[in-house]
């Protein structure tokens, strides 16, 4: 049959592209999210495990051991660096493996399970449960050199003959310390205290100890610098002013 070359050609049927071209990007996109969701995470997974290892770790405060400057629960951050590029100093928070020198003072029953050991080490790797048994935080009252005694006339410990102005951080009606002491802190050794010092099983609880009460510095995980959680109490952790005292820089042994 002859095509009349003047007759428009009647239009063709379009095909429709909802159904093929536009589904199959977002049918791909989908799949591709599903396959790579699993490496993000263990990337982000990999960052918190290197941060945490080796720069900063928050720690969760299990007792009441630093009342009222760390409360049970509290969430802290531990600053894993800063002892490399300064010495510790007194007033110092610190977070401290007890391991040979400190008896726990809480206790928790570890899981068995393979699914609850991984969510405790999740716990404690992000601060949201209590640490290990063997870590502890407390306050640096003495580093090595250090002549601290309690109490004098008045009550209050000494460093190096200067009585420390403890109302800033010590427990509202707590003595500076029921038990006396008189001790030379050895060389690359801290006496440290709670600042709830009638519930703190500390320095002073292991005097008659191998360790005499002291904690070596190589055992020092890391400086408590802030408060995160909750955010009522969240805060910088600073060294009390009672510390800037100048006559607490002269060591027994000069």
């Amino acid at each position: 049959m002859d095509v009349d070359p003047l007759r428009p050609e009647p239009p063709r049927p379009r095909r429709s592209s909802r159904t093929g071209a536009h589904e199959r990007p977002k049918l791909n996109q989908h799949r591709s999210f599903w396959l790579e969701l699993p490496i993000l995470v263990v990337i982000a997974f990999g960052f918190a495990f290197v941060v945490k290892s080796f720069l900063v770790q928050p720690f969760y405060i299990p007792s009441g051991s630093m009342e009222n400057t760390l409360a049970v629960g509290d969430k802290v951050t531990v600053n894993k660096i800063v002892f490399k590029t300064r010495e510790i100093h007194r007033g110092d928070i610190v977070v401290f493996n007890g391991v040979d020198s400190f008896t726990p003072e809480v206790t928790f029953t570890a899981p068995t399970d393979l699914l609850g050991k991984g969510l405790g080490w999740f716990g404690r790797t992000f601060g949201f449960a209590p640490p290990d048994e063997r870590d502890f935080v407390k306050r640096v009252i003495g580093v090595g050199g250090d002549h601290v005694v309690c109490c004098d006339v008045s009550g209050r410990v000494s460093v190096n003959g200067v009585a420390l102005d403890e109302v800033p951080y010590l427990y509202p009606g707590n003595a500076p310390s029921e038990q006396p002491f008189d001790i030379l802190v050895p060389p690359d050794k801290l006496w440290v205290m709670g600042d709830h010092r009638a519930a703190s099983s500390d320095s002073r609880a292991h005097l008659g100890d191998p360790g005499g009460g002291f904690v070596p510095v190589d055992r020092v995980i890391g400086r408590a610098f802030a408060v995160i959680l909750p955010l009522s109490h969240a805060r910088i952790l600073a060294i009390p002013p009672t510390f800037d005292q100048p006559g607490l820089t002269t060591s027994a042994a000069g």
